[in-house]
């Protein structure tokens, strides 16, 4: 798959700001993947010239009727675009979970958990419980 960063080997980390152009039906299928697990927009390319960005919310892999399923930017209406006119897929949105893993998570609520022990506890002292 030409991917225009030009990384070598398969995607790793966050796809955001690539953009892929397939060669193949394979290779559109699997950056079709990459979009729905992206936790941000994705611009299409189409065959027909029309670019439509959006949010991909689903996809449908079933050879010729293959499909994605797009809310766009600009309208309230689901789209649904046939893989057979898609050009090429560019990660144009902010991953807006680029960076964060679960255990950046847990030591976030650990942190909170502290400070309002700490908090309760001083609290506790001012009123003489303590």
């Amino acid at each position: 798959m030409t991917d225009t960063k030009n990384h070598s080997g398969g995607v790793t980390g966050s796809p955001e700001g690539r953009v892929f152009q397939p060669a193949s039906f394979a290779e559109l299928a699997e950056a079709v993947e990459l979009a729905f697990d992206y936790r941000g927009d994705v611009t299409l390319s189409l065959k027909s010239g029309e670019s439509l960005s959006g949010y991909l919310f689903n996809r449908q892999v079933a050879g010729s009727d293959s499909y994605l399923e797009l809310f766009p930017s600009d309208s309230s209406q689901a789209r649904r675009i046939r893989y057979d006119q898609i050009a090429a897929i560019a990660f144009t949105g902010e991953d807006t979970a680029t960076g964060k893993s679960w255990e950046m998570w847990i030591a976030k609520k650990d942190s909170e958990r502290r400070a309002e022990i700490n908090r309760v506890a001083a609290d506790a002292k001012t009123r003489g419980i303590l």
